[in-house]
């Protein structure tokens, strides 16, 4: 089956990691974001997966080259942002049969079988992954029949236009007959394409349980992390601690000081940790954590130096970064952005 992962996103909320390298090549544990993604599909399952996108393509079907993936990866790109709808209606000469979308930042528990089994048993022309929220309103919603087909669909309404608690999941199955329901260009597949097959009876749904982060903050890309390791969606590394963290090695997990209070986090290769609170957060490579320090959801670049004392929240540390004794700083990037 061929898999089309929709990434035109240049990762904004994610600089400056994403200033050099796209989102679906950052490292969730010892897996790529994309091969987390793709991952919601048994691996036997994937013949090719095809990468609908513009932000630098080429580093990932570089990357994908040089790597020994269990599918090829075939790029589809796009000159200019064309939305949801445009940039997998670019994908229409190279994709036929049934074959399965997903949105390029989500993991989740999602079992993308049951889709497809719900898809061929009722002959719909797309069938979604469904996720309850409490505060549906920065969600496409939709309303769902006791047959499992979507009868109608929202995308981000006003509070007073909730009709339901059941959200769009960025997990798709569809036919190839789905193109003749979309335009050509720039267009949403959320706002133009899923009402008009809803209001035909083509599309169903499949609400799942379990755990569905959108990593697209740093926060989230924590809980994804966290999600990883509890779920053990790694291949290599050990995971250890009362609140495990994954570490790449044994080296890494002995640099880490007895002292440290080591919570939910990514450990790569070469990192240390001094005595020092780090929750929640992803070191890459040779990033080194000082004395006395508390790290909250953050994002470590490789071979970064947090001064001894920092106290950090939802920062993105860029690569090769100095963050002076003593910083406090809350959301944003280091250095700060000007």
């Amino acid at each position: 089956m061929q898999v089309v992962v929709l990434a035109g996103g240049v990762g904004s909320r994610l600089r400056p990691w994403t200033a050099t390298v796209p989102k679906p090549l950052l490292p969730v544990l010892d897996k790529t974001l994309l091969e987390h993604v793709v991952s919601s599909l048994p691996v036997d399952m994937v013949d090719e997966v095809v990468v609908a996108g513009g932000y630098k393509v080429d580093q990932i079907k570089a990357y994908f080259d040089t790597v020994d993936a269990p599918f090829d990866v075939r790029i589809v790109p796009e000159d200019e942002p064309l939305g949801t709808g445009g940039a997998l209606g670019n994908c229409r000469d190279v994709v036929s049969g049934t074959f399965a979308c997903f949105n390029g930042d989500i993991v989740s528990s999602l079992d993308a079988t049951s889709l497809l089994e719900r898809h061929r048993a009722h002959g719909s022309v797309g069938t979604l992954g469904l996720w309850e929220v409490e505060d549906p309103t920065r969600f496409g919603i939709v309303g769902l029949d006791e047959n499992n087909r979507i009868t109608r669909f929202k995308e981000k309404p006003q509070p007073e236009e909730v009709f339901s608690n059941l959200i769009n999941a960025g997990s798709y199955i569809f036919n190839d007959d789905v193109f003749d329901w979309m335009p050509k260009g720039r267009h949403s597949l959320e706002r133009e394409v899923f009402p008009k097959l809803a209001a035909e009876g083509l599309l169903s749904g499949v609400p799942f349980e379990g755990y569905f982060i959108d990593a697209g903050t740093p926060e989230a890309w924590s809980m994804a992390v966290k999600a990883s390791i509890h779920h053990r969606r790694h291949s290599t590394g050990l995971v250890d601690g009362t609140s495990p963290s994954w570490f790449a090695d044994e080296t890494s997990r002995a640099s880490v000081s007895p002292d440290a209070d080591l919570a939910h986090s990514m450990v790569a290769s070469g990192c240390s940790i001094g005595s020092s609170t780090v929750s929640m957060s992803t070191l890459l490579a040779g990033a080194n954590i000082g004395q006395n320090c508390t790290l909250s959801s953050c994002l470590v670049g490789q071979h970064a130096l947090i001064g001894d004392g920092c106290t950090l929240q939802g920062v993105v540390v860029d690569h090769n970064a100095r963050v002076p004794d003593g910083t406090q700083q809350q959301g944003g990037s280091w250095p700060p952005s000007e």
